[in-house]
């Protein structure tokens, strides 16, 4: 972003006068990729044309939002984004929108539970970079996240989140390293890219939309016990790894409702036999619906137990309607599942992450 460029956010502001339409979470996300982006538009709408929205969130959106910028040079208002993540006072209840000059701010970031309703903003030409090197042996792993999100409707748009620790090469202990911890409820990125190795992404806990984003790593790269849905998102398996290579680590335990949800994704990389999910804990929900994947990455048997046969019975591991070599169901694990479209219809609406109470469309720049 230039120097001295006024760049304002447009976000709507509630007018007793406008038409309100409530957003549909039952209405399925279509089977076409190319009809994705008129589906969400036609379901995920600002708030003047909404209803139906937590009232806490309406709230926070109407009115001008407050707007901070962090500018590495000094011409912002701070020159750190923790700088600017401090100064929003405990209890805000306001939209706060920070807005990230280009380049990289090496530092760890914190965002904490009482500070509800802030957007980490970057230009989509030169999105900056928020990096840090922490790793589990200092930190542990969930805390060795770049950047720790634990506050409710947190929204990132053009943000490159990094863990630059080197990549674990089997021998030394607790070299796992985050990019992301999603802690807090309602959260929603778009156009992010998440770089590191193993649990690159923490998707820890909450309600939470991945839409239009990169994420990369080894082993477990996106893990935890989040409820989400990943549309349009690049899952790139970096090989060369000492380990086999998995995607996902999904932690549920019991059978509640968290999960993860694929929808239209793509998985690349330089990977060899990767696994889509494995059975970390006992009774993980994993399901990729339309996703495109490559048979040079994606192993034939598709799942793992994690050497554990007993949970064989208890995890959610299913596939509807995928594209590409790796999709193959012919050597599949017996214990996973070519759904149905019964059973993938829950999987493939806002209704699985409640998106008609919090989804907003992603933050519009104008200058």
């Amino acid at each position: 972003m230039a120097k001295g460029t006024a760049v304002i956010l447009l976000f709507f502001i509630i007018s007793t006068s406008a038409v309100l339409v409530k957003a549909d979470d039952a209405a399925p996300i279509p089977a076409t990729k190319g009809a994705l982006e008129g589906w969400f538009s036609a379901n995920v709408k600002p708030v003047a044309e909404s209803k139906g929205l937590d009232p806490a969130l309406v709230a926070a959106e109407t009115g001008p939002a407050k707007v901070i910028k962090v500018m590495k040079d000094g011409s912002g208002d701070f020159k750190t984004v923790q700088e600017a993540i401090d100064s929003v006072p405990a209890g805000n209840s306001k939209r706060v929108i920070i807005i990230i000059g280009g380049g990289e701010y090496i530092q760890k970031v914190k965002i904490v539970r009482t500070k509800p309703f802030i957007t980490l903003y970057g230009s989509p030409k030169a999105p900056p970079t928020l990096s840090f090197s922490g790793t589990a042996a200092e930190f542990g792993t969930v805390d060795s996240a770049s950047v720790i999100v634990e506050s409710d409707y947190f929204v990132a748009a053009n943000i490159i989140f990094k863990n630059s620790s080197p990549k674990p090469d089997g021998v030394r202990k607790g070299a796992q390293a985050a990019a992301l911890r999603a802690s807090g409820n309602k959260a929603a990125f778009y156009n992010v890219r998440l770089l590191g190795f193993q649990d690159t992404l923490c998707d820890d806990r909450g309600f939470h939309l991945f839409k239009d984003s990169y994420i990369e790593g080894t082993v477990d790269f996106i893990f935890g016990s989040g409820t989400s849905l990943y549309l349009n998102t690049e899952l790139h398996v970096l090989g060369d790894s000492t380990e086999p290579t998995v995607i996902t680590a999904q932690a549920r335990e019991t059978a509640d409702t968290t999960g993860y949800s694929f929808v239209h994704c793509k998985i690349t990389g330089t990977a060899k036999d990767a696994i889509l999910g494995r059975a970390w804990q006992s009774s993980p929900r994993v399901v990729f619906s339309y996703t495109d994947m490559a048979a040079t990455v994606v192993s034939p048997l598709g799942w793992s137990s994690n050497n554990k046969p007993e949970r064989e019975s208890t995890v959610f591991f299913g596939e509807y309607k995928n594209i590409g070599g790796g999709a193959s169901p012919a050597g599949r694990v017996k214990f996973s599942k070519q759904l149905t479209d019964e059973q993938a219809k829950p999987f493939l609406n806002l209704g699985y992450i409640k998106g008609s109470s919090w989804l907003l469309p992603p933050p519009s720049p104008q200058v």
